[in-house]
């Protein structure tokens, strides 16, 4: 399965297609483990609860931060289903899904509640909503955010002498900051119209709606300099690594282990575009007070911070920050001294609107 530091696009389509359809008849191969007779307990409960999450490094991280832990102090099992949206929406519409909790990103849990395959929440079962003070915004009738992945600036820290960008405009500016670029593409995430926007002088808080056209304009005047569009996470890396761009769009988590290994890289987290990954309770779930249980637990400021501890990943809670080191902090984007350059991707634009500039991005690319 997927890895979200390098498939987070599988998370944003919700795209399983045929392939995915076709595993249905063997879920023990995604990792469930577990019939739902056996994890049993009905509505009211049980030993075991299962949770869709998309593996990879990212899911050991889970297992050794919240799993293991929730397992220790309430006696639940949790097993782990690695399994792409398609056949996952197929099981919920069919009235017997495989899991009870599905951790995804929250523009995919907006689609599933369009298919009705959420659970509306009973928000008085998750007493940690009000102690780690989650965003409101991150709050919905059917899905918790817990944490946001961030997309900003990589750059080479010798490529422009002791000058450093700071903000989108300096990404366009190849004369200032010379060398060629690398942005993602459809396949990687979002298309980066926000990006093109800021560097055009839209004010962080004025880009929503999108002027498709204007961001299209801008992002052609740069075009030529575009060496390549990444689709997976370690690409900008590597790109920078092998000094083929001196700036590349990157996930914010990316460039650690680059720095450890000596690479002269930095992050610019002005107009960083973060998006939230959240919890949900499928519909008509197996074990709906197990998923209540797994959800307050995640939920709470120091599981969010023992997963920070484990994975790149930036907490919701802004308490959880306060139980990290001040090194463990200051490596988050999501840390209080970075949160204000940032913006949250409004997620109901794209809902509506990322088929239709997904294609506009792919004719623009062909030229």
């Amino acid at each position: 399965m997927t890895d979200p530091q390098i498939g987070r696009r599988a998370l944003l389509r919700g795209a399983g297609g045929l392939a995915a359809l076709a595993a249905l008849p063997s879920l023990a191969a995604c990792g469930t483990g577990t019939s739902r007779a056996s994890a049993g307990g009905g509505k009211g409960g049980g030993k075991t609860v299962i949770i869709r999450d998309s593996g990879g490094s990212y899911g050991a991280a889970l297992q050794k931060a919240i799993y293991t832990p929730f397992t220790q102090e309430t006696g639940i099992a949790v097993k782990v289903l690695n399994l792409d949206d398609a056949p996952l929406l197929a099981q919920i519409k069919q009235g017997r899904p495989q899991c009870d909790v599905i951790n995804n990103s929250m523009m995919s849990h907006l689609k599933y509640v369009q298919q009705d395959a959420l659970e509306t929440l009973d928000k008085d079962r998750l007493k940690s909503l009000k102690t780690a003070k989650i965003p409101g915004g991150q709050i919905t009738d059917h899905a918790i955010g817990h944490s946001f992945y961030g997309q900003c600036i990589a750059y080479r820290t010798d490529a422009f002498g002791r000058r450093k960008p700071e903000s989108w405009a300096d990404f366009w500016d190849t004369k200032a900051f010379q060398g060629g670029r690398s942005m993602v593409s459809p396949d990687g995430d979002l298309p980066e119209l926000e990006f093109a926007l800021l560097a055009d002088g839209v004010p962080m808080d004025k880009l929503y709606p999108l002027d498709v056209d204007r961001a299209f304009e801008v992002l052609t005047r740069l075009r030529s300099d575009i060496k390549k569009f990444w689709d997976s996470g370690p690409l900008p890396g590597v790109l920078l690594s092998r000094q083929e761009v001196t700036m590349s769009t990157v996930w914010d988590g990316r460039l650690a282990d680059l720095q450890k290994q000596g690479v002269p890289v930095e992050r610019q987290l002005n107009g960083m575009r973060r998006q939230f990954v959240g919890y949900a309770i499928a519909k008509d779930a197996a074990n709906v007070d197990g998923a209540y249980r797994l959800m307050d637990f995640a939920l709470r400021p120091e599981s969010q911070a023992a997963l920070a501890k484990a994975f790149p990943s930036n907490p919701s809670s802004p308490l959880a920050y306060a139980k990290l080191s001040a090194g463990e902090r200051n490596a988050l984007a999501g840390a209080p001294k970075y949160y204000d350059k940032g913006f949250d991707a409004d997620v109901d634009w794209w809902l509506k609107n990322e088929t239709a500039v997904t294609k506009r991005w792919l004719e623009w690319a062909r030229g």
